[in-house]
């Protein structure tokens, strides 16, 4: 093949160099029936077959605009001016690449600095990266960053983690052998993980709002992590509560890590995303991805250059500081516009917007008898427990044009303390009218 010049027998005495006896060896860790699942496709087809075949189910999709939405769980459906998408789709941000070479680069480099001064700004934080890939990773990133920080091996998370942020940090943290505990569900966000935290501790990861939309005080968890030489990381998956809520940096966090999804990204079927990460400045040079910094040039004009690490620190395999070694420039592009749209009061403005539509929601739903809000304190994000199964529930809404929410067994899947439980969220694009919809299909299934 053009592209692929290997042989037999480069293939087996790379395969000897690693010690697989074949192929199929380096699959191990995929389950045998997903790695070689059969799909009711046709081997082959035309152009116009496949546009018409895949049209056809794409129609089959709802989007977040074709009625009520309350879906949040890390991915939430916010209103993104038609500046940003303007201004992203012009050719020179298109079509850049990588901002290795500063003297083609500066606009890019540019907004790639701004982006970092908003994070840091947002985060309470000194330093701030070039973004990673999305929130997931990020969080696994800060673990690792921990690690190498106390040159410990062990991660504790809280029980009110997103448990996608806390699978891929426990995936990334068990490959090297590491220990990781975590709480289990805290619905009330009260949990006390004091007992959890040693002298072998790295470090301590804790979500707020959490999954369930609670909104913690970081400051005494960071008090006990500190005194026993342990790492603080807070996890923020609504940046938009950024706006209105204390800042990690504020209550004693040490990293931060955020999905920015929420300012300038769309939902986008789960991604591209991007995540947020900033630090303290004494740990900055443990920081994984980019770093953009301003300088002068030759001339004495101000200038921006990638700085204090080099691409290569990140992409020498197993002495590498971060396994991610670029960052979601596009997406990162969308947050600093929308940012920079709405400037610090506009910001303020839209996180109570979002406070206040899900205020009335909540006052809708917990109107409806045997319905009860759990949380004593929330942002835009809350969650119910009903009467009835929440995936049963939901289902049936959305068969009536209403997507009520994220039930708890979607993401505690076996656990039957989370079935009854949906997580629900409203933002400044939550009408009245959505929420009286939602409040009387609800009633309607409840009954």
């Amino acid at each position: 093949m053009r592209y692929l010049p290997l042989n037999d027998a480069d293939r087996s005495a790379m395969l000897k160099t690693i010690g697989a006896a074949k192929i199929d060896d380096l699959f191990d860790d995929v389950p045998a029936d997903v790695l070689n699942a059969s799909f009711d496709l046709p081997t082959h087809a035309g152009e116009l077959e496949v546009e018409r075949a895949l049209g056809a189910m794409a129609a089959k999709n709802r989007a977040a605009g074709d009625g009520p939405f309350f879906i949040g769980g890390g991915a939430y459906k916010h209103h993104i001016p038609a500046t940003v998408d303007h201004i992203i789709q012009r050719s020179e941000f298109l079509t850049a690449y990588t901002p290795y070479q500063p003297e083609i680069a500066q606009g890019t480099l540019q907004y790639l600095f701004e982006f970092q001064t908003q994070v840091a700004a947002l985060s309470g934080m000194e330093v701030a990266n070039a973004s990673m890939y999305d929130g997931s990773t990020g969080c696994a990133e800060a673990a690792l960053m921990a690690r190498r920080i106390t040159k410990r091996k062990k991660a504790v998370l809280s029980g009110g983690l997103h448990p996608h942020y806390g699978a891929v940090t426990r995936t990334n943290l068990e490959l090297l052998k590491d220990e990781v505990v975590a709480a289990p569900a805290d619905v009330s966000g009260s949990e006390d993980m004091t007992a959890m935290i040693d002298d072998e501790t790295a470090c301590v990861i804790v979500q707020t709002p959490d999954v369930f939309g609670n909104i913690r005080d970081l400051a005494p968890i960071a008090e006990v992590a500190h005194a026993k030489g342990a790492v603080l990381v807070a996890v923020v998956t609504e940046a938009v509560s950024l706006g209105g809520l204390k800042s990690p940096g504020e209550m004693g966090a040490d990293i931060f890590v955020g999905e920015g999804q929420s300012l300038g990204n769309g939902l986008g079927f789960g991604g591209p995303y991007v995540g947020l990460f900033a630090t303290r400045q004494k740990y900055l040079r443990q920081m994984p991805g980019r770093l953009c910094g301003e300088t002068t040039d030759a001339d004495g004009k101000r200038g921006f250059v990638l700085t204090l690490s080099t691409r290569e620190q990140h992409i020498r395999r197993d002495k590498a500081t971060s396994n991610i070694c670029t960052n979601s420039g596009l997406c990162v592009l969308a947050f600093t516009i929308h940012m920079t749209l709405l400037g610090q009061a506009g910001l303020r403005k839209l996180a109570l917007l979002n406070h206040q539509a899900a205020c009335k929601t909540a006052d809708a739903l917990s109107a409806i008898n045997g319905v009860e809000v759990i949380n004593k304190a929330y942002f835009n994000e809350f969650t119910l427990r009903l009467p009835k199964n929440a995936s049963d529930v939901v289902d049936k809404l959305a068969a009536q044009g209403a997507l009520a929410g994220v039930p708890g067994g979607r993401l505690w899947p076996g656990d039957p303390g989370a079935e009854n439980l949906l997580i629900v969220a409203a933002s400044e694009c939550t009408t009245d009218v959505d929420i009286e919809t939602f409040a009387a299909k609800l009633r309607g299934a409840l009954s």
